[in-house]
């Protein structure tokens, strides 16, 4: 039913906690994910290295539902898991920083998409193009530029092979500055042809 809470009993180790779930999404189930995030927030085990059992059943399928699943109100989920060591809880924070940086990053590149979108649909006069055009073009290469710094320093982070926790966070964080990076080519072409386009109709005006 829509807006059910689930009420389980978790076992980890020698310890018991008393645990109730929620959906994520209003108006949804609760999910295996909504669990294993509470559950990390409980006992602060990261939700990677968690292993979640429940009537000596695995459970892996992270956006099914819980009843899907037959983990009901009441019922014990074993969880086996240790928390991370304060060296690698160190790095995440690091990586935490990176990715805090990365989305006010995000934020400013689609401010610049928003600006060129609306030169593009000619919502500025043609003379004040070029200055805005030229403005845009420094705005996305610095920002390709701290995108680039920011890939060098996560690449250059030397973790261990039992920070498993760092290195899931850091492979996800990659992707997510690679996804930044392609966005940022593709709004600098754009930028470029609109460029291109003023100077063939200024060299036309002046013929």
């Amino acid at each position: 039913m829509a807006g059910d809470v689930v009420g389980l009993t978790l076992i980890h180790g020698s310890s018991k906690h008393k645990i109730e779930i929620a959906a994520e999404r209003e108006g949804g189930e609760p999910t295996l994910q909504d669990m294993a995030a509470v559950i990390a927030q409980v006992t602060g085990v990261p939700q990677q290295l968690q292993k979640l059992i429940c009537k000596g059943k695995s459970l892996k399928e992270m956006e099914q539902p819980l009843s899907v699943l037959g983990v009901k109100n009441g019922c014990k989920i074993m969880m086996i898991g240790k928390k991370n060591s304060p060296e690698e809880e160190a790095e995440l924070k690091k990586l935490k920083e990176v990715e805090k940086s990365i989305e006010q990053l995000s934020r400013k590149l689609e401010e610049i998409n928003v600006e060129l979108t609306g030169i593009q649909n000619g919502f500025l006069a043609r003379d004040l193009r070029s200055a805005a055009l030229s403005k845009l073009e420094k705005k996305e290469k610095s920002i390709t530029e701290q995108y680039m710094r920011f890939l060098e320093q996560v690449d250059a982070m030397n973790l261990p092979d039992e920070f498993t926790d760092c290195r899931h966070r850091r492979k996800g964080l990659v992707k997510h500055i690679q996804t930044h990076l392609a966005r940022c080519d593709v709004i600098e072409t754009h930028i470029s042809q609109e460029m291109e386009k003023l100077q063939s109709k200024n060299l036309a005006l002046a013929d």
